[in-house]
């Protein structure tokens, strides 16, 4: 006796596969107007826009309102072989031995992966001179294993969660 499901998928084992169209947004060799956007400075913008609400985890101020975050550190930079976009995120931590600066940069990235529904290269860097320790912190913000590690860690997820969440 054949079940339910061996007589459906011998039915569709039938008929060729047809190959469903994929929105721009999934696919790599989109280009940026593909993806939405009128040119290089409206990705940027858009960026910015998901960077100035995140809040900083010690004041009750935004990375914008503290100008750890800024317009100008953003860099729409040329795709990938396969068109995909790069960005480098540059900020800058209120001071130079900020302890936090890696939470900060831990931030930005995730807001970004979470707001953007495309796939992108993203490089995420103290300014330079900035910070005492920003090699190592520049190593570690665009480490994925150090980040997929990181946000294992209950106690620093709650952390992103709350800097990052949408306020409303």
């Amino acid at each position: 006796m054949i079940s339910f499901f061996s007589k459906l998928s011998l039915k569709n084992s039938e008929k060729p596969a047809e190959e469903l169209a994929k929105p721009a947004y999934m696919d790599k060799s989109a280009t940026l107007q593909e993806l939405g956007y009128k040119d290089d400075n409206d990705l940027r913008e858009t960026i910015y826009d998901f960077l100035r609400t995140i809040r900083d985890p010690e004041k009750p101020s935004t990375l914008e309102d503290l100008k750890v975050v800024y317009e100008e550190g953003i860099f729409v930079k040329e795709p990938t072989a396969d068109k995909v976009p790069v960005l480098r995120v540059e900020y800058n931590p209120t001071v130079p031995h900020c302890s936090l600066a890696t939470l900060i940069g831990l931030c930005i990235r995730i807001k970004i992966l979470r707001s953007i529904h495309h796939p992108v290269k993203l490089d995420i860097f103290i300014k330079k001179g900035a910070h005492t320790t920003e090699d190592e912190i520049n190593k570690q913000i665009n480490d994925k294993e150090r980040i997929a590690a990181a946000m294992e860690n209950p106690n620093l997820r709650n952390l992103v969660e709350n800097c990052i969440a949408d306020e409303g």
